[in-house]
């Protein structure tokens, strides 16, 4: 059996029995599953239209940035082609991606206050060729008080990410999936970006605390949709921080399966100091050390996700 279909055939469960094996072994097999996606290329199933994700949860520290970064990083070693929008004024997204915003650098700020087209704004990752990013700057802190004076508002980031996904499919280079990193917050910048996106990918802490403020954030998603974008789907449910060593955490993980049924990943992200450590090196965890628990959790929900469109649209 080859490393793939390994990685076809596992279930969060299996993973995490894998990763307690053999040190040696358990660290050979997740180097050949991250290596052999690097050569899949097209094997990977690609979706048919490009796919609009927005990251969002209002609560700070559960991974919302770190799954923008590795999925898209995931997704792009099987050939896809990534446009990441850092829609954090901190920049966590370009940091990790190795992209340069410091102050004055062109960005989300010049598309969504200024208008320019995103064209214009793009930075290539050198980790990880089939990902462009559109950096955030510190400009973008005042961009939300800016944005209470504007004409239709809310869709600013909506009128440049199609103008750009249009003229980019128009010149047969169109994006495969976008991914919008959101700020911990539940303000205009976050509003845009569930304006602009089709799907919402929702990481959620395994710990109590991350439960209590996601009924806040779904009645926010719902005014989105009656009012501003009616196609606006929570197709996305991906656990982070889990500790399968805690009774805590396998409580959280049910309550969650039970309430969001197949929207939830089956890949559960475990707590890993690599993961922590990756941005600090302006690196994805899988660039950073693909032998980690954390580089294969985000490969196989790359993988998840895209087989998950790829069953909707054989339907």
């Amino acid at each position: 059996m080859t490393a793939a279909q390994i990685a076809a055939r596992a279930t969060s469960d299996e993973l995490q029995r894998r990763l307690l094996e053999t040190p040696i072994a358990a660290a050979t097999e997740r180097t050949l599953l991250v290596n052999e996606g690097r050569t899949m290329g097209r094997e990977f199933p690609l979706p048919a239209e490009t796919r609009v994700f927005v990251v969002a949860n209002q609560k700070g520290g559960v991974g919302k940035t770190t799954t923008t970064v590795n999925v898209a990083a995931g997704l792009a070693l099987y050939g896809a082609r990534i446009l990441v929008i850092d829609l954090d004024p901190q920049g966590n997204a370009s940091t990790a991606l190795g992209i340069d915003h410091s102050e004055g650098t062109p960005g989300v700020y010049e598309a969504i206050i200024e208008n320019e087209p995103l064209s214009k704004l793009l930075q290539p990752c050198a980790k990880h060729p089939g990902i462009q990013v559109i950096p955030a700057t510190i400009d973008l802190a005042g961009a939300e008080i800016e944005l209470v004076s504007i004409v239709a508002r809310e869709s600013r980031l909506k009128r440049v990410l199609d103008a750009h996904l249009a003229e980019t499919e128009e010149a047969g280079e169109k994006y495969d999936y976008v991914f919008i990193d959101c700020p911990p917050s539940l303000g205009l910048l976050t509003v845009n970006a569930l304006t602009a996106a089709r799907e919402v990918l929702v990481p959620i802490q395994s710990e109590y605390y991350a439960l209590e403020g996601l009924s806040q954030l779904l009645r926010h998603i719902d005014m989105v949709k009656s009012h501003l974008n009616p196609g606006l789907d929570v197709s996305t449910i991906l656990l982070t921080m889990y500790d399968a060593r805690t009774k805590l955490a396998g409580e959280v993980a049910a309550e969650v399966r039970g309430h969001f049924r197949d929207a939830v990943l089956r890949t559960a992200v475990p707590r890993s100091v690599r993961i922590s450590e990756a941005p600090s090196h302006g690196q994805t965890v899988l660039a950073y050390d693909p032998a980690s628990a954390g580089a294969l959790s985000y490969l196989e929900a790359s993988r998840e996700i895209a087989m998950r469109n790829n069953l909707e649209e054989a339907r």
